[in-house]
Protein backbone atom coordinates (compact mmCIF):
# COMPACT_ATOMS: atom_id res chain seq x y z
CA UNK A 1 0.00 0.00 0.00
CA UNK A 2 2.54 2.31 1.00
CA UNK A 3 4.55 1.80 -2.71
CA UNK A 4 0.98 2.55 -4.01
CA UNK A 5 1.05 5.93 -2.53
CA UNK A 6 4.53 6.75 -3.36
CA UNK A 7 4.55 6.07 -6.73
CA UNK A 8 1.02 8.27 -7.24
CA UNK A 9 2.42 10.99 -5.51
CA UNK A 10 6.15 10.84 -7.09
CA UNK A 11 4.10 11.05 -10.36
CA UNK A 12 2.67 13.80 -9.24
CA UNK A 13 5.43 15.55 -8.93
CA UNK A 14 6.87 14.56 -12.22
CA UNK A 15 3.34 15.58 -14.31
CA UNK A 16 3.38 18.94 -12.63
CA UNK A 17 6.87 19.80 -13.93
CA UNK A 18 5.79 18.99 -17.27
CA UNK A 19 2.80 21.00 -17.61
CA UNK A 20 4.18 24.04 -18.41
CA UNK A 21 4.04 22.54 -21.72
CA UNK A 22 0.15 22.60 -21.65
CA UNK A 23 -0.09 26.42 -20.50
CA UNK A 24 -1.57 27.44 -17.72
CA UNK A 25 -5.00 26.88 -18.22
CA UNK A 26 -4.76 23.40 -18.22
CA UNK A 27 -2.68 22.68 -15.23
CA UNK A 28 -4.95 24.69 -12.92
CA UNK A 29 -7.45 22.83 -14.24
CA UNK A 30 -6.13 19.74 -13.85
CA UNK A 31 -4.73 20.72 -10.25
CA UNK A 32 -7.74 21.85 -8.90
CA UNK A 33 -9.92 19.19 -10.56
CA UNK A 34 -7.70 15.67 -10.14
CA UNK A 35 -4.11 17.17 -8.90
CA UNK A 36 -5.05 17.61 -5.41
CA UNK A 37 -7.59 14.67 -4.93
CA UNK A 38 -3.95 12.53 -6.29
CA UNK A 39 -2.39 14.20 -3.33
CA UNK A 40 -4.73 13.37 -0.81
CA UNK A 41 -5.45 9.88 -2.49
CA UNK A 42 -1.59 9.20 -2.06
CA UNK A 43 -1.31 10.46 1.19
CA UNK A 44 -4.29 9.08 2.60
CA UNK A 45 -2.89 5.29 0.84
CA UNK A 46 0.26 5.66 2.65
CA UNK A 47 -1.47 5.88 6.02
CA UNK A 48 -3.51 2.25 5.40
CA UNK A 49 -6.63 3.85 3.96
CA UNK A 50 -8.73 1.48 2.03
CA UNK A 51 -10.75 3.75 0.37
CA UNK A 52 -7.66 4.81 -1.47
CA UNK A 53 -6.66 1.53 -2.01
CA UNK A 54 -10.06 1.38 -3.91
CA UNK A 55 -8.71 3.97 -6.28
CA UNK A 56 -5.10 2.65 -6.54
CA UNK A 57 -5.10 -0.77 -6.43
CA UNK A 58 -5.33 -2.34 -9.95
CA UNK A 59 -5.79 -5.60 -8.59
CA UNK A 60 -9.59 -4.39 -7.15
CA UNK A 61 -10.50 -2.33 -10.49
CA UNK A 62 -10.17 -5.75 -11.83
CA UNK A 63 -12.11 -7.67 -9.42
CA UNK A 64 -13.56 -4.57 -6.99
CA UNK A 65 -16.55 -7.06 -5.52
CA UNK A 66 -14.45 -8.76 -2.50
CA UNK A 67 -13.33 -4.94 -1.57
CA UNK A 68 -17.19 -3.86 -1.53
CA UNK A 69 -18.15 -6.97 0.62
CA UNK A 70 -15.70 -5.53 3.02
CA UNK A 71 -17.34 -1.79 3.16
CA UNK A 72 -20.86 -3.54 3.65
CA UNK A 73 -19.40 -6.08 6.46
CA UNK A 74 -17.95 -3.07 8.37
CA UNK A 75 -21.19 -0.67 8.41
CA UNK A 76 -23.48 1.43 6.69
CA UNK A 77 -21.18 4.10 6.07
CA UNK A 78 -17.88 3.87 6.56
CA UNK A 79 -15.17 6.42 7.23
CA UNK A 80 -12.34 6.79 5.40
CA UNK A 81 -9.46 9.50 5.85
CA UNK A 82 -11.20 11.67 2.72
CA UNK A 83 -14.56 10.49 2.34
CA UNK A 84 -17.36 7.91 3.27
CA UNK A 85 -18.30 5.32 1.80
CA UNK A 86 -21.36 2.46 1.47
CA UNK A 87 -22.16 -0.89 -0.70
CA UNK A 88 -25.50 -1.34 1.57
CA UNK A 89 -28.45 -1.05 -0.72
CA UNK A 90 -30.65 0.67 1.51
CA UNK A 91 -28.42 3.14 2.98
CA UNK A 92 -26.91 3.86 -1.01
CA UNK A 93 -30.53 4.32 -2.26
CA UNK A 94 -31.24 6.93 0.59
CA UNK A 95 -27.65 8.86 0.09
CA UNK A 96 -28.93 8.86 -3.59
CA UNK A 97 -32.22 10.32 -2.99
CA UNK A 98 -31.57 12.40 0.11
CA UNK A 99 -32.19 16.48 -0.85
CA UNK A 100 -29.17 16.73 1.38
CA UNK A 101 -26.61 15.61 -0.85
CA UNK A 102 -25.06 17.89 -4.22
CA UNK A 103 -23.92 15.94 -7.00
CA UNK A 104 -21.83 19.24 -7.56
CA UNK A 105 -18.55 19.44 -6.06
CA UNK A 106 -18.59 22.88 -6.37
CA UNK A 107 -20.88 22.77 -3.47
CA UNK A 108 -17.84 22.08 -1.36
CA UNK A 109 -16.73 24.63 1.19
CA UNK A 110 -12.91 24.96 -0.20
CA UNK A 111 -9.81 26.88 1.42
CA UNK A 112 -9.58 30.37 -0.52
CA UNK A 113 -6.73 28.97 -2.15
CA UNK A 114 -8.27 25.95 -3.75
CA UNK A 115 -11.70 27.77 -4.45
CA UNK A 116 -9.50 30.55 -6.30
CA UNK A 117 -7.24 27.73 -8.54
CA UNK A 118 -10.82 26.04 -9.45
CA UNK A 119 -12.31 29.67 -10.47
CA UNK A 120 -9.00 30.48 -12.48
CA UNK A 121 -9.07 26.86 -14.16
CA UNK A 122 -12.78 27.44 -15.21
CA UNK A 123 -11.78 30.15 -17.79
CA UNK A 124 -11.93 28.77 -21.49
CA UNK A 125 -13.03 25.46 -19.84
CA UNK A 126 -14.75 23.17 -22.77
CA UNK A 127 -17.84 21.34 -20.95
CA UNK A 128 -18.04 18.22 -20.43
CA UNK A 129 -19.94 15.48 -18.89
CA UNK A 130 -19.18 16.57 -15.37
CA UNK A 131 -18.92 20.27 -15.91
CA UNK A 132 -21.80 22.79 -14.97
CA UNK A 133 -24.56 22.97 -16.76
CA UNK A 134 -24.31 18.98 -17.26
CA UNK A 135 -27.28 17.22 -15.34
CA UNK A 136 -25.05 15.03 -13.89
CA UNK A 137 -23.64 17.71 -11.65
CA UNK A 138 -26.73 19.78 -11.48
CA UNK A 139 -29.28 20.18 -8.95
CA UNK A 140 -32.41 21.46 -8.31
CA UNK A 141 -34.25 23.68 -9.34
CA UNK A 142 -31.74 23.89 -12.25
CA UNK A 143 -31.73 20.09 -12.80
CA UNK A 144 -35.65 19.80 -12.49
CA UNK A 145 -36.06 22.20 -15.51
CA UNK A 146 -33.63 20.37 -17.34
CA UNK A 147 -35.11 17.51 -17.01
CA UNK A 148 -38.70 18.59 -17.36
CA UNK A 149 -37.92 20.05 -21.12
CA UNK A 150 -35.54 16.95 -21.99
CA UNK A 151 -38.38 14.38 -20.97
CA UNK A 152 -41.13 15.46 -23.51
CA UNK A 153 -38.86 14.16 -26.69
CA UNK A 154 -36.49 11.06 -24.45
CA UNK A 155 -40.09 9.48 -23.81
CA UNK A 156 -40.44 5.77 -23.42
CA UNK A 157 -42.63 6.30 -26.34
CA UNK A 158 -40.05 7.57 -28.08
CA UNK A 159 -37.50 4.83 -27.21
CA UNK A 160 -39.88 2.39 -27.84
CA UNK A 161 -40.03 3.81 -31.46
CA UNK A 162 -36.49 3.16 -32.01
CA UNK A 163 -36.88 -1.05 -31.77
CA UNK A 164 -37.09 -1.39 -35.50
CA UNK A 165 -33.98 0.64 -36.18
CA UNK A 166 -32.26 -0.60 -33.08
CA UNK A 167 -33.10 -4.09 -34.74
CA UNK A 168 -31.59 -2.93 -38.06
CA UNK A 169 -28.47 -1.63 -37.14
CA UNK A 170 -28.32 -4.88 -34.94
CA UNK A 171 -28.69 -7.27 -38.12
CA UNK A 172 -26.57 -5.13 -40.28
CA UNK A 173 -23.55 -5.20 -37.62
CA UNK A 174 -23.43 -8.50 -37.54
CA UNK A 175 -23.13 -9.27 -40.95
CA UNK A 176 -20.19 -7.16 -40.62
CA UNK A 177 -19.26 -9.03 -37.62
CA UNK A 178 -19.31 -12.31 -39.92
CA UNK A 179 -17.43 -10.37 -42.17
CA UNK A 180 -14.70 -9.75 -39.88
CA UNK A 181 -14.12 -13.20 -38.76
CA UNK A 182 -14.61 -14.20 -42.60
CA UNK A 183 -11.29 -16.56 -41.67
CA UNK A 184 -11.94 -18.44 -38.74
CA UNK A 185 -9.81 -16.44 -36.72
CA UNK A 186 -11.08 -14.46 -33.46
CA UNK A 187 -12.53 -11.00 -34.19
CA UNK A 188 -13.05 -8.58 -31.06
CA UNK A 189 -16.65 -8.33 -29.98
CA UNK A 190 -15.89 -4.75 -28.48
CA UNK A 191 -14.71 -2.86 -31.51
CA UNK A 192 -17.04 -5.07 -34.46
CA UNK A 193 -20.07 -5.17 -32.26
CA UNK A 194 -20.59 -3.60 -29.03
CA UNK A 195 -19.08 -0.70 -29.70
CA UNK A 196 -20.52 -0.09 -33.01
CA UNK A 197 -24.25 -0.41 -31.65
CA UNK A 198 -24.70 2.28 -29.05
CA UNK A 199 -22.66 4.87 -30.83
CA UNK A 200 -24.86 4.42 -34.00
CA UNK A 201 -27.99 5.22 -31.88
CA UNK A 202 -26.63 8.18 -30.64
CA UNK A 203 -25.31 9.20 -33.67
CA UNK A 204 -28.83 8.82 -34.68
CA UNK A 205 -30.51 10.42 -31.93
CA UNK A 206 -28.38 13.49 -32.03
CA UNK A 207 -28.58 13.67 -35.88
CA UNK A 208 -25.07 12.67 -36.90
CA UNK A 209 -23.88 11.34 -40.31
CA UNK A 210 -23.43 7.73 -40.95
CA UNK A 211 -19.71 8.56 -41.80
CA UNK A 212 -19.20 10.53 -38.31
CA UNK A 213 -19.66 6.98 -36.98
CA UNK A 214 -15.57 6.12 -36.06
CA UNK A 215 -14.87 9.89 -35.18
CA UNK A 216 -17.71 9.71 -32.54
CA UNK A 217 -16.09 6.42 -31.73
CA UNK A 218 -12.92 8.41 -30.71
CA UNK A 219 -14.74 11.05 -29.16
CA UNK A 220 -16.59 8.26 -26.81
CA UNK A 221 -13.01 6.94 -25.83
CA UNK A 222 -11.97 10.11 -25.00
CA UNK A 223 -14.91 10.94 -23.03
CA UNK A 224 -15.12 7.75 -20.49
CA UNK A 225 -12.40 8.54 -18.17
CA UNK A 226 -14.07 11.84 -17.54
CA UNK A 227 -16.11 10.47 -15.17
CA UNK A 228 -13.19 8.87 -12.94
CA UNK A 229 -11.73 10.87 -9.59
CA UNK A 230 -8.12 11.81 -9.63
CA UNK A 231 -6.96 11.77 -13.42
CA UNK A 232 -3.06 11.67 -14.57
CA UNK A 233 -2.13 14.63 -16.01
CA UNK A 234 -1.73 12.63 -19.16
CA UNK A 235 -5.47 11.33 -19.08
CA UNK A 236 -6.88 14.99 -18.07
CA UNK A 237 -5.11 16.02 -21.34
CA UNK A 238 -6.18 13.71 -23.72
CA UNK A 239 -10.21 13.96 -21.98
CA UNK A 240 -9.97 17.75 -22.33
CA UNK A 241 -8.59 17.48 -26.26
CA UNK A 242 -11.87 15.04 -27.06
CA UNK A 243 -14.00 17.12 -25.26
CA UNK A 244 -13.36 20.22 -26.75
CA UNK A 245 -13.15 19.17 -30.34
CA UNK A 246 -16.94 17.39 -29.75
CA UNK A 247 -17.77 21.28 -28.00
CA UNK A 248 -16.65 22.83 -31.25
CA UNK A 249 -18.13 20.12 -33.65
CA UNK A 250 -21.65 20.38 -31.74
CA UNK A 251 -21.74 24.27 -31.70
CA UNK A 252 -21.80 23.97 -35.61
CA UNK A 253 -24.27 20.57 -35.53
CA UNK A 254 -26.78 22.98 -33.71
CA UNK A 255 -26.58 25.89 -36.06
CA UNK A 256 -27.14 23.02 -39.36
CA UNK A 257 -29.94 21.32 -37.41
CA UNK A 258 -31.96 24.72 -36.73
CA UNK A 259 -31.77 25.49 -40.40
CA UNK A 260 -32.53 21.80 -41.74
CA UNK A 261 -34.10 20.17 -38.72
CA UNK A 262 -34.44 16.40 -39.37
CA UNK A 263 -36.72 13.66 -37.77
CA UNK A 264 -33.80 12.86 -34.93
CA UNK A 265 -34.35 13.75 -31.08
CA UNK A 266 -31.69 16.07 -30.63
CA UNK A 267 -33.61 18.24 -33.56
CA UNK A 268 -36.27 18.47 -31.92
CA UNK A 269 -34.29 19.53 -28.54
CA UNK A 270 -32.80 22.15 -30.71
CA UNK A 271 -35.92 23.60 -31.52
CA UNK A 272 -38.02 22.83 -28.08
CA UNK A 273 -39.86 26.07 -26.91
CA UNK A 274 -41.55 25.09 -23.86
CA UNK A 275 -43.58 27.98 -22.32
CA UNK A 276 -40.60 30.27 -24.07
CA UNK A 277 -38.26 28.04 -21.96
CA UNK A 278 -35.76 26.93 -24.50
CA UNK A 279 -31.87 24.97 -23.51
CA UNK A 280 -28.58 27.22 -24.72
CA UNK A 281 -26.10 26.13 -26.71
CA UNK A 282 -24.22 25.60 -23.82
CA UNK A 283 -27.08 23.61 -22.03
CA UNK A 284 -27.33 21.39 -25.50
CA UNK A 285 -23.63 20.62 -25.65
CA UNK A 286 -23.88 19.19 -22.14
CA UNK A 287 -26.80 16.84 -22.57
CA UNK A 288 -24.69 15.89 -26.13
CA UNK A 289 -21.77 15.43 -23.89
CA UNK A 290 -23.86 13.43 -21.34
CA UNK A 291 -25.58 11.03 -24.23
CA UNK A 292 -22.23 10.05 -25.33
CA UNK A 293 -20.17 9.61 -21.90
CA UNK A 294 -22.92 7.68 -19.93
CA UNK A 295 -25.67 6.79 -23.02
CA UNK A 296 -22.62 5.58 -25.33
CA UNK A 297 -20.12 3.54 -22.52
CA UNK A 298 -22.54 2.35 -20.28
CA UNK A 299 -24.73 0.56 -23.08
CA UNK A 300 -20.90 -1.09 -24.83
CA UNK A 301 -20.16 -2.12 -21.24
CA UNK A 302 -23.63 -3.74 -21.08
CA UNK A 303 -23.09 -5.59 -24.31
CA UNK A 304 -20.08 -6.23 -23.66
CA UNK A 305 -20.40 -7.58 -20.04
CA UNK A 306 -23.38 -9.62 -21.11
CA UNK A 307 -22.18 -11.80 -23.93
CA UNK A 308 -18.70 -12.65 -21.37
CA UNK A 309 -21.42 -14.05 -19.03
CA UNK A 310 -23.26 -15.78 -20.82
CA UNK A 311 -20.27 -17.25 -22.07
CA UNK A 312 -19.08 -17.89 -18.98
CA UNK A 313 -22.60 -19.56 -17.59
CA UNK A 314 -23.67 -21.47 -20.63
CA UNK A 315 -26.34 -23.09 -18.40
CA UNK A 316 -28.21 -19.86 -18.43
CA UNK A 317 -27.59 -18.85 -22.00
CA UNK A 318 -29.28 -22.11 -22.80
CA UNK A 319 -32.15 -21.57 -20.57
CA UNK A 320 -32.86 -18.02 -22.53
CA UNK A 321 -32.33 -20.09 -25.97
CA UNK A 322 -35.56 -22.90 -24.48
CA UNK A 323 -37.41 -19.15 -23.06
CA UNK A 324 -36.44 -15.95 -24.71
CA UNK A 325 -39.16 -14.17 -23.07
CA UNK A 326 -36.49 -14.26 -20.13
CA UNK A 327 -34.42 -11.68 -22.06
CA UNK A 328 -35.35 -8.45 -20.77
CA UNK A 329 -34.40 -9.99 -17.28
CA UNK A 330 -31.42 -11.00 -18.25
CA UNK A 331 -30.36 -7.47 -19.01
CA UNK A 332 -31.40 -6.37 -15.52
CA UNK A 333 -29.51 -9.71 -14.15
CA UNK A 334 -26.58 -8.61 -16.01
CA UNK A 335 -27.00 -5.01 -14.94
CA UNK A 336 -26.90 -6.25 -11.32
CA UNK A 337 -24.18 -9.17 -11.49
CA UNK A 338 -21.72 -6.48 -12.93
CA UNK A 339 -23.03 -2.67 -13.23
CA UNK A 340 -21.90 -0.49 -15.84
CA UNK A 341 -21.63 2.13 -13.20
CA UNK A 342 -19.62 1.30 -10.31
CA UNK A 343 -19.31 4.19 -8.42
CA UNK A 344 -20.91 7.84 -7.92
CA UNK A 345 -20.13 10.68 -5.37
CA UNK A 346 -22.33 12.90 -3.39
CA UNK A 347 -21.42 15.88 -1.28
CA UNK A 348 -23.13 17.17 1.75
CA UNK A 349 -24.74 20.53 1.60
CA UNK A 350 -26.10 20.63 5.20
CA UNK A 351 -25.74 18.91 8.00
CA UNK A 352 -27.49 15.29 7.91
CA UNK A 353 -28.34 12.10 9.77
CA UNK A 354 -27.89 8.67 7.08
CA UNK A 355 -28.11 5.46 8.95
CA UNK A 356 -27.66 6.65 12.17
CA UNK A 357 -24.38 8.26 11.21
CA UNK A 358 -24.22 12.23 11.36
CA UNK A 359 -22.35 14.20 8.32
CA UNK A 360 -21.31 17.84 8.36
CA UNK A 361 -21.65 20.19 5.81
CA UNK A 362 -18.79 19.57 2.83
CA UNK A 363 -17.87 15.94 3.51
CA UNK A 364 -18.20 13.49 0.59
CA UNK A 365 -19.86 10.44 0.31
CA UNK A 366 -19.13 7.89 -2.29
CA UNK A 367 -22.00 5.76 -3.08
CA UNK A 368 -21.14 2.19 -4.39
CA UNK A 369 -24.05 0.83 -6.77
CA UNK A 370 -22.04 -2.01 -8.24
CA UNK A 371 -21.78 -2.98 -4.55
CA UNK A 372 -25.28 -2.08 -3.25
CA UNK A 373 -26.40 -4.81 -6.09
CA UNK A 374 -24.55 -7.70 -4.50
CA UNK A 375 -26.52 -6.87 -1.23
CA UNK A 376 -27.52 -9.94 0.18
CA UNK A 377 -29.90 -8.33 2.62
CA UNK A 378 -31.59 -7.37 -0.67
CA UNK A 379 -30.58 -10.33 -3.70
CA UNK A 380 -30.40 -13.91 -2.30
CA UNK A 381 -27.01 -15.43 -3.21
CA UNK A 382 -26.32 -12.51 -4.50
CA UNK A 383 -22.75 -13.72 -5.81
CA UNK A 384 -24.43 -16.14 -7.91
CA UNK A 385 -25.05 -14.88 -11.84
CA UNK A 386 -29.17 -16.03 -12.46
CA UNK A 387 -31.24 -14.71 -15.47
CA UNK A 388 -34.44 -15.98 -13.77
CA UNK A 389 -33.81 -13.61 -10.44
CA UNK A 390 -37.46 -12.04 -9.63
CA UNK A 391 -36.07 -8.55 -8.13
CA UNK A 392 -33.40 -8.52 -10.23
CA UNK A 393 -35.02 -5.10 -11.82
CA UNK A 394 -34.35 -3.49 -7.98
CA UNK A 395 -30.80 -2.90 -8.76
CA UNK A 396 -29.37 0.59 -8.43
CA UNK A 397 -27.43 0.42 -12.21
CA UNK A 398 -29.42 3.56 -13.21
CA UNK A 399 -29.18 5.03 -9.79
CA UNK A 400 -32.37 6.72 -7.42
CA UNK A 401 -34.09 9.61 -7.25
CA UNK A 402 -33.91 12.70 -8.92
CA UNK A 403 -30.75 11.89 -11.46
CA UNK A 404 -32.03 8.45 -11.99
CA UNK A 405 -30.65 7.55 -15.43
CA UNK A 406 -32.80 9.36 -18.28
CA UNK A 407 -31.32 6.89 -21.06
CA UNK A 408 -32.54 3.79 -19.12
CA UNK A 409 -34.95 2.65 -21.30
CA UNK A 410 -32.79 3.19 -24.23
CA UNK A 411 -29.64 1.20 -22.26
CA UNK A 412 -32.63 -1.99 -21.63
CA UNK A 413 -33.62 -1.67 -25.47
CA UNK A 414 -30.30 -2.03 -26.89
CA UNK A 415 -29.04 -4.84 -24.01
CA UNK A 416 -31.99 -6.69 -25.06
CA UNK A 417 -31.58 -6.82 -28.62
CA UNK A 418 -28.13 -6.59 -29.20
CA UNK A 419 -27.32 -9.79 -26.87
CA UNK A 420 -30.54 -11.61 -27.91
CA UNK A 421 -29.72 -11.20 -31.64
CA UNK A 422 -26.36 -11.68 -31.61
CA UNK A 423 -26.76 -14.93 -29.41
CA UNK A 424 -29.40 -15.93 -32.12
CA UNK A 425 -26.90 -15.33 -35.15
CA UNK A 426 -23.74 -17.31 -33.92
CA UNK A 427 -25.76 -19.89 -31.65
CA UNK A 428 -21.54 -21.18 -31.68
CA UNK A 429 -20.30 -17.80 -30.51
CA UNK A 430 -16.93 -18.48 -27.93
CA UNK A 431 -14.54 -16.95 -26.49
CA UNK A 432 -11.41 -16.70 -28.33
CA UNK A 433 -8.63 -15.41 -26.13
CA UNK A 434 -8.17 -13.50 -22.65
CA UNK A 435 -10.09 -10.56 -22.35
CA UNK A 436 -8.48 -6.92 -21.28
CA UNK A 437 -10.82 -4.88 -18.56
CA UNK A 438 -11.12 -1.39 -19.04
CA UNK A 439 -8.75 1.48 -17.25
CA UNK A 440 -11.47 2.95 -15.45
CA UNK A 441 -13.17 3.06 -12.53
CA UNK A 442 -16.61 4.32 -12.37
CA UNK A 443 -17.47 2.86 -15.89
CA UNK A 444 -16.93 -1.15 -15.68
CA UNK A 445 -16.56 -3.08 -18.53
CA UNK A 446 -14.32 -4.48 -21.41
CA UNK A 447 -11.59 -2.46 -23.68
CA UNK A 448 -10.87 -6.15 -25.75
CA UNK A 449 -13.51 -9.43 -26.36
CA UNK A 450 -11.88 -11.76 -28.83
CA UNK A 451 -14.49 -13.79 -29.99
CA UNK A 452 -14.85 -16.73 -32.53
CA UNK A 453 -18.48 -16.82 -34.29
CA UNK A 454 -17.68 -20.72 -35.26
CA UNK A 455 -16.27 -24.10 -33.59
Amino acid sequence: MDALGRRSETGIAHRAVRASKDGPGTLLRWTARHGLLRLGIAAAARRGDAQARHFLDPAIREDPYPFYHRVRHTGALVRGHLMWSTARHDTVTEVLRSDAFSVNPDTLPLPAPVALLRALGRRRMPIGPIDPPSMLVTDPPEHTRYRRLVVKVFTARAVENLRPRVERHCADLLDELGRAAADGGPVDLVAHYAGLLPVTMIAEILGVPPQLRQRFLDWGAALSPALDLGLSLGQFRRVEAGIRQLNDWLRGHFARLRANPGDDLLSQLVLLDSDGEQLTDDELVALAGLLMAAGFETTVNLLGTGTALLLAHPGQLALLRAEPHRWPNAVEEILRYDSPVQTTGRYCRVDTEVAGVRLRRGEIVIPMPGGANRDPAVFADPDRFDVTRSNARDHLAFSSGAHYCLGANLARLEGEIGLRSLFERYPDLALGGAPRRRPTRVLRGYDHLPVRLKP
